[in-house]
């Protein structure tokens, strides 16, 4: 039966939470314990600006604390609000615990729009707001860990780390208060392209499977398959640049705030990224359609459809009309409950966000890491794995010698086998691998249990699985 009204985004959290509730043996009490949010905290402080007081209002919501520290982004933005707040929390309890990061749901924001402050003003508001959640524990390495999310980036959060810092001058564990800070300020090498890097993971993983690949009418691999994206945010950007450059896929249309590029030959991402932080928009780009109205091109024909802005684009009034069969979330929450119940009836196969979009969340579980060892990952065993390679290259090399088997290595060959692994490499290895690995759980109940339809009920079922085992080892 279809929704008639659309939910809010909180609305939408709950009721695809009861959806996935039901296929599962949970006692009522232990059900509403896991959805409910555990608290929020509403600050409201002033900063001298241009001359005058000026007062901004910030949340801090903690969805869930079955695992400590927990752990979640903190956005700027308008449209920032209580409800969008925890329902942002709730999905990363739940998406902490489809990736296993051993960490609780919580969420941060501020209602500000961060284009109308330059840097210096940005800096006194962000450290203000950090230090009325610091104060509270709301900002702590074993308690509470934002991270950045729109409207944020390395920038706020070395400000951030700083100011924990400096009103903890004896935490050794300092820099771990926050992740997704700059590398040289303690942060780790490939965070910033982590959410787009576990976009591009996931969907290889999905297109590992000949059987799901069948059930979104697609086949074959990635290469040469339609791509529309939604935002060119970090997000957006990275996923775009890597589907399209390594694994061949065509973007066919990119949607921006002021409209959308359309080219049936596919899409320069990194040309389009120039000229959309020159001009401020996508009107006047070369080589491609332009057209203002963003919203029609969710609905042009394409293979993959990629949101990754804002949530509830796709929605009771404009579902029906979303042409892609495969649908991955890299926002969170772009797709209503409604929208949700009119694309599953439609067929359509959607990789859904608490999932698709959860590598920002793995390689800030990496930073943490590695913030609480105080040592970058590689280190210690990079050249000790150089030196056990080059050791059976040259072993090698003497026996064809020696033997005249009349063969060689190749240069390419012993280049990549003779290079140890550096953080980098670490990082993208440990995200290919949970990304794996999470989407083996889903698919496991997806495809093993008759009354599981979908991959976000299974998602659901997955964490809220993991989550009620843990609160049930606590006695509760």
């Amino acid at each position: 039966m279809l929704t008639t009204t659309e939910p809010s985004f909180r609305e939408s959290v709950d009721l695809m939470f009861h959806r996935a509730v039901k296929h599962m043996d949970l006692s009522p009490g232990l059900a509403e314990k896991i959805r409910v949010c555990n608290s929020t905290y509403t600050v409201r402080f002033g900063v001298r600006l241009r001359g005058k007081m000026e007062t901004f209002t910030g949340y801090r919501s903690v969805h869930s604390e079955h695992m400590e520290p927990v752990k979640g982004g903190i956005r700027y933005a308008l449209s920032v609000h209580q409800d969008e707040v925890e329902a942002l929390a709730a999905l990363m309890t739940y998406k902490c615990a489809l990736v296993e990061t051993p960490f609780g749901g919580s969420k941060g924001g501020l209602c500000i729009d961060p284009r109308q402050w330059d840097e210096h003003e940005l800096e006194q508001i962000t450290r203000r707001f950090a230090y009325e959640l610091i104060k509270r524990d709301l900002i702590h390495p074993a308690q509470n860990v934002p991270a950045p999310d729109m409207g944020t980036g390395e920038r706020e959060m070395a400000w951030i780390a700083d100011q924990y810092a400096r009103m903890n001058t004896t935490d050794i564990n300092a820099k771990a208060c926050v992740t997704g800070k700059p590398p040289h300020a303690g942060g780790i090498q490939g965070r910033v392209e982590a959410t787009g890097r576990g976009v591009q993971f996931a969907l290889r993983e999905f297109f590992r499977h000949p059987e799901d690949v069948a059930l979104a009418h697609l086949s074959g691999g990635l290469e040469g398959k339609r791509v529309i994206v939604q935002g060119l945010g970090n997000v957006g950007y990275h996923a775009a640049k890597f589907l399209s450059e390594e694994d061949g896929a065509i973007i066919t249309a990119i949607i921006e705030r002021d409209g959308a590029l359309v080219s049936d030959t596919g899409l320069s991402v990194e040309d389009v990224k120039r000229h959309l932080a020159t001009t401020g928009g996508l009107a006047g780009y070369p080589g491609a359609t332009y057209s203002p109205d963003g919203a029609a091109a969710l609905e042009l024909p394409c293979d993959i459809l990629i949101p990754a802005a804002l949530e509830g684009v796709i929605n009771l009034h404009n579902a029906a009309r979303i042409q892609a069969p495969l649908i991955l979330e890299a926002a969170n929450g772009p797709i209503t409950f409604g929208a949700d119940e009119i694309l599953r009836q439609k067929g359509t196969v959607i990789i859904p966000d608490m999932y698709a979009n959860a590598g920002g969340v793995t390689v800030s579980y990496f930073e943490w890491v590695k913030n609480l060892s105080h040592i970058r990952f590689g280190r210690m065993q990079r050249r000790a794995e150089e030196s056990r390679s080059r050791l059976l290259v040259e072993e090698l090399e003497r026996l064809s010698a020696d033997q005249h088997l009349g063969w060689t290595l190749s240069p390419d060959f012993k280049e990549k086998f003779l290079t140890g692994s550096d953080e980098l490499a670490l990082v993208r290895s440990g995200l290919d691998d949970t990304m794996r690995t999470a989407y083996q759980s889903m698919r496991e109940i997806w495809h093993g249990r008759k009354d599981v339809e979908d991959l976000r009920v299974a998602a659901y079922i997955v964490a809220i699985d993991r989550v009620a085992k843990t609160y049930r080892s606590k006695g509760l």
